[in-house]
């Protein structure tokens, strides 16, 4: 496709907010909060009516540049032989230039923004939900007092006490748990702990943890369960939990 008859489609698109794909052969370079060169090569621009940019190359999912929220402006210079399409933003300041040397196709198409009908199932705050029906399964004796309960580091999944009097802290991932999901109980235990002043266990519920994570939270005195769910619609279903449990604040 001549550059010429590019330009011409790409306006239109650009302005009329359409999905538009490009393919060709082109360098990138970034400005903004680091500064960035890629080298000519063949790839795949994507601009989409909401100001997302992407540049692709045929290896990975992740773009190798990208900006969100961007406005264009296309520059086609006869002299040099290139189409010239930039993106950029002021919050934070940040400037995407792509130079196409040729170009195979594009594609343009009406595509509606629209408001996003993706629903999630099987959410960290779904499983919470499930669970503070009945920790019973867990351990007997154990029940939920608090979902959510907001301290000054963070959001605590359930606070429970166990069949000896004690809380118990309970942090909830929906899928690998990592040493950042331990350290994180670990701080929330010690607040609870210290404000409560009684004794505070931890307890990790994941699919699966970390070698590593599992190493620090056995050094750590910490416990951890592993939870089964199946994703399902319209929810998530814990296995095992099957009965109401009533809350100590639910007579």
């Amino acid at each position: 496709m001549e550059l010429a008859e590019a330009k011409q489609v790409i306006e239109r698109a650009l302005h009329e907010k359409k999905m538009l794909l490009i393919v060709g052969a082109c360098k990138a370079e970034y400005w903004g909060r680091a500064a960035s060169k890629l080298p000519q090569g063949k790839r795949l621009l994507v601009c989409k009516g909401d100001g997302s940019f992407a540049l692709h190359q045929n290896k990975l999912l992740r773009p190798t540049n990208y900006m969100m929220n961007a406005t264009y402006s296309l520059n086609h210079d006869p002299s040099k032989s290139e189409l010239v399409l930039e993106a950029r933003k002021t919050n934070p300041k940040e400037t995407i230039k792509v130079y196409f040397e040729s170009i195979e196709h594009v594609y343009a198409s009406d595509m509606d923004l629209g408001k996003s009908d993706l629903r999630l199932f099987g959410t960290e705050k779904e499983l919470s939900d499930q669970l503070m029906q009945g920790l019973d399964f867990i351990e007997p004796g154990l029940r939920p007092v608090k979902q959510e309960n907001p301290l000054r580091t963070g959001m605590i999944d359930i606070l429970a006490e166990d069949a000896q009097g004690r809380l118990v802290v309970i942090e909830v991932k929906r899928r690998l748990a990592d040493y950042d999901a331990v350290t994180q109980l670990r701080r929330y235990m010690e607040v609870v702990k210290k404000l409560k002043g009684k004794e505070t266990r931890g307890i990790l519920i994941a699919p699966e943890i970390r070698s590593t994570a599992k190493d620090l939270l056995e050094r750590e005195g910490l416990e951890f369960y592993k939870i089964d769910f199946e994703i399902g619609n319209p929810r998530a279903k814990i296995k095992g939990l099957e009965k109401k449990q009533k809350t100590l604040f639910e007579s």
